[in-house]
């Protein structure tokens, strides 16, 4: 059973400035934004795409990895606090 005191929650990583996240991909789990993620991955490997879209997709993938190290951020912190509390 979950703990409800338990922020499950993505940590707002501040040590990261950058640009807001868009709402899009803010309101992403962790494992929509990595598939995702992998899926603009496969598409700038393959190629064929114009300067602009290649571009558009390099932007969104920064943009889902910052939200994927967020998750991680936020599971390292509750494993720290799980363990400071044991």
């Amino acid at each position: 059973m979950t703990d409800p005191t338990i922020n499950t929650e993505p940590a707002n990583n501040t040590e990261q400035p950058g640009p807001a996240l868009p709402p899009d991909i803010d309101a992403l789990s962790y494992e929509e934004a990595r598939e995702q993620l992998v899926a603009v991955v496969s598409k700038l490997e393959a190629g064929g795409t114009s300067l602009e879209d290649s571009l558009a997709l390099w932007e969104r993938g920064e943009a889902l990895a910052r939200r994927c190290e967020e998750w991680l951020e936020g599971a390292r912190k509750r494993l720290a606090a799980a363990r400071k509390d044991n």
